[in-house]
């Protein structure tokens, strides 16, 4: 084999080495993706990000509306289709009660 060639063969593997450890690093620091407890499971859906569409509950065994186009299965409105519980930021503002003087 030819200089050039063992040198993209080298580059190529070291390449590689560097992808795997960056993979690790960031699997055990759980930064990606759906596998990852950065947030919790949604505790309604159970991480699924589906639940059982409205027209389940009230129809006599058919399926199908414009919620869930015939899956019998709809968007988690508490997760929003993702699958995670994400903590919603919420401000708070409370006024002191009148009093009269």
């Amino acid at each position: 084999m030819g200089p050039i060639i063992l040198t993209q063969l080298a580059t190529g593997l070291s390449m590689l080495a560097g992808a795997a450890v960056v993979k690790s690093v960031m699997d055990q620091y759980n930064m990606m993706g759906p596998g990852s407890d950065r947030f919790p499971k949604c505790a309604r859906c159970n991480g699924s990000g589906r639940v059982s569409c409205l027209c389940n509950r009230w129809s006599d065994g058919d399926r199908g509306c414009g919620t869930c186009a015939g899956s019998g299965r709809m968007v988690c409105s508490s997760c929003g289709g993702g699958g995670t519980g994400r903590p919603l930021p919420v401000q708070i503002s409370v006024r002191p009660p009148n009093r009269p003087y």
